[in-house]
Order: C-alpha cells, then structure tokens, then sequence
C-alpha cells in the first residue's frame, strides 16, 4: 500500500438482490447440513422480477424443500414471497465425488487459490475502508427493522472512501449512501435522517470533516429495489464479500458451497491463519495465499507475505503455519466447523466482519508464537 493514497470499500444490505441469492444459496446449504453433514452442496441462485431459480449439484441423505426456504428467506430479508420458484438440481458429478471421498482422505473439490489477509489497523484486524462500509449498512438495515427511520426498503449500499497519509487512515475523503425508499419519503428527511442514525454512528473512528464529499441517494428517487429493479446472482459480490478490494481474491464464489470447496474452506482457512498471525504480533499486515489441485488433500502452494511487517523472515512464518494448521480440507472443515449449518448467519456484511465466526478467533496466535520461536533459524 502507497503512504499517501485513498483506499475505497462498498459494502450493500442484506436486502440487495445479490446478497439475497447469496443468502438464499446458504441457507440451502445450512438445511442440507442439518441433516447431513456429510452433504455435498453447490447452490446457486438467480432471481428477477416474479422468478427465483434455484440450481446446482446437491448430494445430501435429505433433500430439504427449497421453495419454502426460498420463500421463508425472501420474506425474512423485507420482500413479499409472490415469486414463481424453479428448482433445477442434480446429484454431485460422480467423478467429482469420487476424487473429493478418497479411502485415507478427503480431496478438494477443485483446483483454484484463495487468498486470506489481516492488518493491525482496526479492532476487526481488516482495513478501515472494509469496517466503516460494512458498519453504514448494517445500520441501515438496522434502522429498516427497527422503524427508526420510516420508509426504507431492503435494498441499499454504502461506500466509504480513506484517506492514508504516511500509510495510516488520516480523514474520511468521501462518504456514498443509496437506499430504497417509499414513493412518499421526502428525500430532503431521508438524507438528514441517514446522517443522524446511520453516518454519525457508523463512522464515529473517523469522522467527516468539512471537506469530506457526502453523497445519499445521489442519483434522487430509489422506490423500486430488489428483484423488480435488478436481477439477482450468487457470488457477485465477492469484493464485499472478503476484503473490499483492498487484498487479493481468486475469484472463487464462497456461498452456497458446502467445506469441500476450498473457495470456500480455504479462503476461511487463510483469512484465520492471516488474523492469527497478526494477532500474535508477528507481523502487522500479512496476506496468505493456498492454492489447490482437484482431488488432492495438502495444498500445492502455501505463501505468506507480511508486507515488509513481519517479525520473522516469511519462510519461517510458512513453515510455521504449515506445523500449526491442516490445510487439508477434512483439516479445515474439522478446525472451522464447516460441517455443521452456519453459513446463512455470515454471509452479509462481510464474512469476516463477524467476530463469533470460527474463521474469526485468534485461539492459535499463542501456539504460532511458539511454533516461530522454536525455529533454529532464528534463535
């Protein structure tokens, strides 16, 4: 990262089309899981005005009823359920299957590389662009639910632009707030409400100056929201999904896929390993990356790179992390419970944003201490 440079994180409601496949998507999974943890899940989603289609390759002991999940999720999240659901299913591919269940142990799901980061710059351990957007739209949500401002609808985002100067957050440089509203909602009293209940709380680390550019609902009217206004996709937000831009992503999608995909595990998996690392003190900002090869347990590539912050040289601190963390996916699912149903209750607001998630805990910051400390090279 530059010292002096703006950095810049979106962040959008639980009630935004996107994030309501993906909601939608996970809590298909959570059903499978429920009762079968062994399940094989890869959901997707696509809703429009008046449709919802559920599709993808479901292996599971009890196929659960997705249209009333659907709906029961589309209601929860602030729309009505007159929607036409499809659902277009089939089992996990055989040959797949067969290179994920091996006899002595269990194979990714596929190739790819993920990518998991940490930073000392908030309590989260994320960048503050990433806490401040995820924090706008969290309340407004809140604000929706509560009735503390009248008239919203589900569908909104926010964007939060910093300013870095010597390569520390120094002034908010811009602040971007769209929400749906009733056709009646003065606009006027919408803006002065969203900086009273959700600006001035939301951004009370770092507050706007004056010279700090505000923008709700720049574009004016936003009544129709949701599925009528935009087609809806699982895995489309990904940016505000991980890290806001602001790290690497190996563009895998994480919703809707059960441990097996290491799009998923993995990318939860490095995002731990990193917040330990900078948990523990060993380095103030650190980007892991594992890459994977389909039916193969152990990682072909593990990289860590601490940003010129690190404690110790970033070899030592990969052999660490190879001592401390089983990279396998049977490793992951079994360290980060990802064979139990969890995954509806994180996916918005960023899935590292939640500090109860497993993936979020700092439990082995004191046993990679001591994994780096024993190493001969250093002592």
């Amino acid at each position: 990262m530059k010292d002096n440079c703006i950095l810049t994180a979106e962040s959008v409601t639980e009630g935004h089309p996107d994030k309501l496949c993906d909601t939608i998507a996970d809590s298909v999974l959570d059903a499978c899981l429920q009762n079968d943890p062994a399940a094989r899940v890869a959901c997707e989603v696509m809703a429009t005005a008046g449709k919802i289609i559920v599709a993808g390759e479901i292996t599971a002991a009890e196929l659960p009823d997705i249209p009333a999940i659907v709906c029961q999720t589309v209601r929860e999240n602030g729309y009505g359920s007159d929607y036409e659901v499809e659902v277009i299913t089939h089992d996990q591919s055989g040959d797949i299957a067969g290179a994920v269940a091996q006899d002595t142990q269990m194979g990714a799901g596929d190739q790819g590389i993920v990518y998991g980061f940490a930073c000392s710059e908030t309590a989260e351990l994320l960048p503050l662009p990433v806490v401040l957007a995820h924090r706008l739209t969290l309340l407004l949500t809140n604000a929706r639910k509560t009735g503390t401002i009248q008239g919203l609808g589900p569908d909104g985002k926010a964007q939060v632009s910093v300013e870095y100067q010597g390569g520390k957050p120094y002034r908010i440089a811009a602040v971007v707030v769209s929400c749906q509203h009733d056709a009646d909602k003065d606009i006027n009293e919408l803006r002065r409400e969203i900086i009273r209940h959700v600006i001035v709380p939301g951004l009370r680390e770092l507050y706007p100056d004056h010279k700090t550019e505000v923008f709700i609902n720049p574009s004016g009217r936003f009544v129709l929201g949701g599925f009528e206004a935009d087609t809806g996709l699982t895995g489309r937000k990904l940016m505000a999904d991980t890290y806001g831009g602001l790290a690497p992503h190996g563009g895998g999608a994480l919703s809707g896929k059960d441990g097996s995909k290491v799009d998923r595990s993995g990318a939860y998996m490095a995002r731990y390993i990193a917040k330990n690392i900078v948990a523990a003190g060993l380095a103030e900002r650190c980007t892991v990356s594992l890459a994977y090869a389909i039916g193969r347990a152990e990682p072909v590539a593990v990289d860590i790179d601490a940003h010129q912050t690190g404690k110790y040289p970033e070899p030592v601190l990969e052999q660490s992390v190879r001592a401390v963390f089983d990279l396998t996916p049977a490793g992951m699912i079994s360290a980060l419970g990802l064979d139990r149903p969890i995954f509806a209750r994180f996916c918005n607001y960023g899935h590292f944003t939640h500090q109860d998630a497993p993936w979020e805990q700092t439990d082995r910051a004191a046993v990679l201490v001591d994994a780096v400390g024993g190493d001969r090279s250093n002592g």
